[in-house]
């Protein structure tokens, strides 16, 4: 199992790394900027080779993130290298810190679009192949006991809203009441012709997967029609990959939300062991759940690196954001502490996650049978 998890880990990061980290080359390559280093993995290198631009490409030891160094940057945190402004013109106008504020922006955007891009790409490749669900959100059955039953919900309802989330069709009500489990929630519904809104606290079922992972879900208790799956054209297909993808960012938004707000405990935060142990389990279901998750994990790795954090691509936009409305780059000195501090909550993230994961194995609880 533990084999399967390493080999599953490999083979849904290290892709999508390298998708990544194109992304950023790609459009740094289309504005003229010499990449120095192209690296999958941190740390020693492994192997790797020199192309005719002089890109070092390397598999370095470490498989848990990588990076692309253009000239003119210090290493992988971006930082400016003061060392640029003495190069020749010819050398010094292909570094990256010579090219425009718009041209350095959308290289550093360019890797969690590339994520997004591809989770879009994968979902239309499903859509496509077995068609879009697109099942009226009308209520045909409630369930005895239920929490719609006991919320005054009633069968013929058209549900339109959860929780301030317009509701298109009945597979948006389980996106929505899944990550609440227990939670109270306001249901606005189409009845008669009159828009009604009703209180619900969402019913919470706990399932355990066959590889034993427990997982607790939001339930409403209400049953559709008969499921219509409608096969769509190239351009309803994207929009509806579209949809699915920015429904999930808002689904991880909200879970985020919930921590925050202590509705959710932080135990639910997993890290790259995490992400390992799912990733055999999916290799061993076959191809489509795996190329699923790969795209889940993509839409991930898209998201976190658009945070506004030092040291990930959305700290770098930040300080652009800056420099777009003073006109100048923030100062070396505040640059260097906003680094600094978000490298520390970083690896203080990367502490956290791993205890979580370590949990999940049950590690604390033999070490704790074994003192006790």
């Amino acid at each position: 199992m533990i084999l399967l998890a390493i080999f599953g880990f490999l083979i849904v990061i290290g892709p999508l790394v390298f998708l990544h980290e194109l992304g950023h080359y790609a459009v740094g390559r289309l504005f003229g900027i010499k990449a120095e280093t192209f690296s999958i993995g941190m740390g020693r290198e492994l192997t790797g080779w020199t192309d005719r631009r002089g890109t070092r490409w390397k598999l370095s030891m470490l498989p848990i993130g990588g990076y692309v160094k253009f000239a003119g940057d210090m290493g992988p945190g971006g930082r400016s290298d003061p060392a640029w402004l003495r190069l020749p013109p010819a050398e010094r106008a292909v570094t990256f810190q010579a090219k425009p504020l718009w041209q350095r922006f959308l290289v550093v955007v360019a890797g969690p679009v590339t994520n997004l891009l591809l989770a879009i790409a994968i979902f239309a490749g499903f859509f496509a192949a077995f068609g879009v669900p697109r099942t009226p959100a009308v209520i045909q059955a409630i369930l005895p006991h239920s929490a719609a039953e006991k919320a005054g919900l009633r069968i013929g309802d058209r549900v339109t809203r959860i929780a301030d989330r317009g509701i298109d069709r009945f597979e948006d009500i389980s996106h929505v009441v899944a990550f609440r489990p227990g939670q109270a929630l306001t249901v606005e519904v189409m009845r008669g012709g009159r828009l009604l809104t009703l209180a619900v606290v969402a019913g919470t079922d706990t399932q355990t997967d066959r590889f034993g992972n427990v997982i607790k879900r939001g339930l409403l208790g209400v049953i559709p029609g008969p499921q219509e799956i409608v096969r769509a054209g190239p351009i309803e297909v994207v929009r509806a990959a579209v949809d699915h993808t920015f429904g999930i960012i808002r689904t991880m938004v909200d879970v985020i939300g919930q921590i925050v707000s202590g509705r959710r405990s932080a135990s639910e935060l997993g890290g790259p062991i995490q992400i390992a142990r799912f990733s055999g389990e999916q290799v061993s279901m076959g191809p489509l759940p795996l190329i699923e998750f790969m795209a889940m994990i993509s839409i991930n790795l898209g998201f976190i690196n658009l945070l506004p954090i030092p040291m990930l691509d959305g700290g770098h936009l930040f300080f652009y954001l800056f420099e777009g409305i003073g006109r100048r780059p923030l100062p070396e000195r505040v640059q260097e502490w906003a680094f600094r501090s978000g490298l520390a909550v970083l690896l203080a993230f990367m502490v956290f996650v791993t205890f979580n994961d370590l949990g999940s194995l049950g590690l604390w609880q033999k070490l704790a049978g074994l003192i006790g």
